[in-house]
């Protein structure tokens, strides 16, 4: 594990990445989520990221999601914003999520602050139809809707997951809504040139936006690991391996100030994001 970044000067936030391998059995998740967060707020992290699909995954996937999926104040966001709660940080995870008079559910990325309320929710837009795989056959997708994001200690973080990063316009929309941060739950299937892939365009997002890229990746032996965060200069400031962990970065507003007096491409771009 690379090293927790050091503080930088002024006022700084800790955020975090939690990284594990989510299973079928939702206490064994939980109970990995809670020991995760409470060594993150023990070292220092405000805002704490855990995987896609943290409350159930099963591989292949099958009609067992849609057994296992729950309402979106099912027992799982109950469980977390207790967890936000007691330890005073906002955390954010995916999970599945039911769907009414649908036989698929939805991938979904929820935001909750101390406290305990829900204050972002993102469904996963683009599905992981590639690579031999084909999540559309159990998850339906997120409609187009206004960036979701969410206010912390006076940055702005905003939601995307996975398979997204792909796509760089849906990074682009949320940092037009005002996102200085952006979150990706992932689980980042394993194969042929895939962390490759996972690190350049984690770390492209970041340095395009000249935004602070935050990416939880589920451990091995499907997901590929590297749970990350990037600066906007593309600089990866806090990284894990393959283990279950958390790594903490301590961002600031200065340092995107910084990089974006040096590099004003948000500002010099000619084209806007239209949904099709």
């Amino acid at each position: 594990m690379t090293a927790n970044a050091t503080r930088s000067a002024g006022t700084s936030i800790g955020v975090a990445v939690g990284q594990f391998v989510p299973t079928d059995e939702a206490d064994e998740n939980l109970a990995q989520i809670g020991a995760l967060a409470a060594r993150a707020a023990e070292r220092g992290a405000s805002v704490v990221l855990f995987p896609e699909y943290s409350n159930f995954f099963a591989d292949p996937m099958d009609q067992r999601f849609a057994e296992h999926a729950e309402d979106l104040d099912g027992p799982f966001t109950r469980a977390l914003g207790g967890l936000a709660t007691e330890l005073g940080i906002h955390v954010v995870a995916g999970m599945v999520e039911r769907v009414d008079g649908d036989r698929r559910v939805s991938n979904t990325a929820v935001a909750i602050e101390p406290g305990g309320r829900i204050v972002a929710t993102y469904r996963k837009q683009h599905l992981y139809d590639a690579f031999g795989q084909k999540e559309s056959d159990w998850i339906a997708p997120g409609e187009i809707s206004e960036p979701q994001v969410f206010a912390a200690a006076g940055l702005t973080f905003g939601l995307q997951t996975c398979y997204d990063l792909r796509f760089p316009e849906v990074t682009r929309t949320l940092v037009d809504a005002g996102a200085t941060v952006i979150l990706v739950p992932a689980e980042w299937v394993r194969g042929p040139l895939k962390e490759h892939h996972w690190r350049t365009l984690v770390t492209a997002r970041a340095i395009e936006n000249t935004a602070y890229l935050a990416a939880a990746d589920h451990g091995p032996s499907i997901g590929v690991g590297n749970s990350m965060i990037v600066d906007p200069a593309g600089v990866t400031v806090a990284s894990l391996g393959t283990e279950t962990d958390v790594a903490v970065a301590f961002i600031s507003q200065a340092r995107l100030d910084e990089v974006r007096a040096a590099n004003p491409a948000l500002s010099l771009r000619r084209y806007a994001v239209v949904p099709r």
